[in-house]
């Protein structure tokens, strides 16, 4: 996985943490990030890819955690929600993405930016998500 990519989705936790909590404008946010150069090693299509799908597609991705999480999704940690919407996006939108790329991310993400033993939540509900969602691939995976 490139590091680039990498970096895309770590601006994106922080770009999506800030519109959770601020509910700034999400062009606003974005201008932010390039201004201040946040981008400037990350992948900006993917980022901008992350940060402006989680948000079109919040509905669908708050109602799959929802099934999985032991709270209501908006009560969960900001930073962890973030990562967790953003691991949920990749399950659902980006097939062409191995499983194991989008948990190992997830789990990398919340162990940079999340509290200690985050990164054990975060794991547990994107695996949980991925055998719902993945489980063509999970399979195949398994068969071989």
């Amino acid at each position: 996985m490139s590091q680039a990519r990498t970096n895309a989705r770590k601006a994106a936790v922080q770009a999506l943490y800030q519109w959770q909590m601020a509910g700034q404008n999400l062009s606003e946010i974005e201008r932010q990030f390039l201004e201040e150069e946040r981008l400037k090693d990350a992948q900006k299509s993917y980022f901008v890819e992350l940060f402006y799908g989680v948000p079109k597609n919040l509905d669908a991705i708050d109602q799959v955690l929802s099934e999985f999480v032991d709270r209501p999704v908006d009560t969960i940690d900001p930073v962890e929600r973030a990562i967790l919407r953003i691991g949920v996006y990749e399950l659902l939108y980006r097939l062409n993405m191995p499983y194991r790329v989008v948990l190992n991310e997830g789990i990398n993400l919340a162990k940079d930016f999340g509290a200690d033993g985050s990164h054990k939540y975060v794991n547990g509900i994107l695996d949980k998500v991925a055998q719902q969602t993945r489980a063509g691939e999970i399979k195949a995976k398994g068969a071989r």
